[in-house]
């Protein structure tokens, strides 16, 4: 007997649950309030409140000014001050355009053609004086600056540089955006860098990226080799643009990329700016760049040369040609020694003795460290002028 009574039991409570929670659940305001409802809540599920809470966030972060983990507020410090550059070039004659049976074959054409080339720049003085590439510019009939307001002006060549790719431009416009130089010594490998420019024509575009490498040499376009490489994308179009530290201040002049397609492949290289000021500063002032020179032919000093000369010393640079009667042989450099200093700036390799010979004034006096052989020796001389041409050191 039991057992039915444990059956008709257990039957009753089923019946009652069913009917409790359908009536939960369809009719829950029959039931008295806060009967058994206290501890039932809706509850969403965790990422959805981590998204809540971080649009939260966002949202009230914009409404008092905050800026985010981006480099937005660089862009807009630096973009303003970029332009376009458009160069227009006249491509040079055929040499055989009044040959008669040249004109039976080709026609009559035009006898030159015009060319348009594009690049960018950067304005760095309310004045209207702006940097870009010598290549954006050379040989240029014509040139048109568009800013990044929309408006456009006619420039002209200050002056050109070859040698370090710079080229001094300047404007006719009042109100000019100026971007803010930073400090190149203070720029490491890993910092983070914005390319800005007008890459493809396709307008201005920012890319960000980080300095892969500092005094680069290997970048083969300029005598110059102290690129900064980074591996923001750089793109035909960029050339004479603005690579910006994390500020938004001009850290270097976009000039050169490694690519076996044209386009970026991530190893892009800038002239540093200090270097652009130092050569803007010149032609403003005197038109062209004077540079020292002291005519020798150097090598890279290796440690397995440093020891078959039984050398004290495992840097430097071997001196291993002196031109004849040039600054270097007059003031007794001779080949075999080893150039250490050039007055107080140590020197590594040749790359570093030419900058440090390059930046003498001609005709100045300078003294150089020489290890000759078991001596270390300085040696006085008379600076010379660089050949525009380049030649040694």
């Amino acid at each position: 007997m039991w057992r039915s009574t444990w059956l008709v039991f257990s039957q009753a409570v089923t019946v009652a649950v069913a009917v409790l929670f359908v009536v939960l659940t369809l009719k829950p305001d029959w039931l008295p309030r806060g009967a058994g409802l206290g501890r039932t809540r809706l509850a969403l599920p965790a990422p959805t409140l981590q998204l809540a809470a971080a649009t939260a966030g966002a949202a009230s972060g914009a409404s008092s000014g905050a800026t985010g983990p981006g480099y937005a507020l660089a862009a807009r410090r630096a973009a303003p001050a970029v332009v376009s550059v458009t160069a227009t070039k006249m491509t040079r004659r055929n040499p055989h355009a009044e040959d008669p049976r040249f004109k039976f074959f080709f026609g009559d054409g035009p006898q030159s053609q015009q060319q348009v080339g594009l690049g960018s720049g950067v304005i760095v003085s309310p004045e209207g004086y702006l940097l870009t590439n010598h290549h954006v510019v050379e040989d240029a009939t014509e040139i048109e600056v568009q800013l990044a307001d929309g408006r456009q002006a006619r420039a002209r060549v200050v002056g050109s540089d070859a040698e370090t790719d710079i080229a001094v431009l300047k404007i006719e416009l009042d109100g000019l955006p100026v971007v803010t130089l930073g400090d190149v010594r203070a720029l490491q490998v890993g910092d983070a860098v914005l390319a800005i420019g007008n890459p493809f024509n396709v307008g201005q575009t920012v890319t960000a990226g980080i300095v892969s490498a500092l005094d680069r040499n290997q970048a083969g376009s300029s005598p110059f080799q102290n690129f900064i490489q980074t591996d923001a994308a750089i793109n035909p179009g960029n050339s004479g643009g603005a690579l910006v530290d994390a500020q938004g201040h001009l850290v270097g002049i976009n000039t050169a990329i490694f690519s076996r397609s044209g386009g970026s492949l991530g190893i892009g290289f800038a002239v540093p700016v200090d270097t652009a000021r130092a050569v803007m500063q010149a032609l403003l002032g005197g038109g062209s760049v004077r540079r020292g020179w002291i005519g020798v032919e150097p090598r890279d000093l290796s440690a397995e040369l440093a020891e078959s000369l039984n050398l004290p010393v495992k840097t430097g640079v071997l001196i291993t040609g002196v031109l004849q009667d040039g600054p270097a042989a007059r003031g007794g450099l001779r080949p075999g020694d080893v150039v250490l200093k050039v007055g107080d700036k140590a020197v590594r390799n040749t790359g570093e003795l030419f900058a440090a010979v390059a930046a003498l004034a001609p005709d100045s006096q300078a003294t150089l460290r020489v290890q000759r052989g078991p001596q270390a020796i300085e040696v006085p001389l008379q600076v010379g002028e660089r050949p525009k041409a380049g030649g040694e050191r």
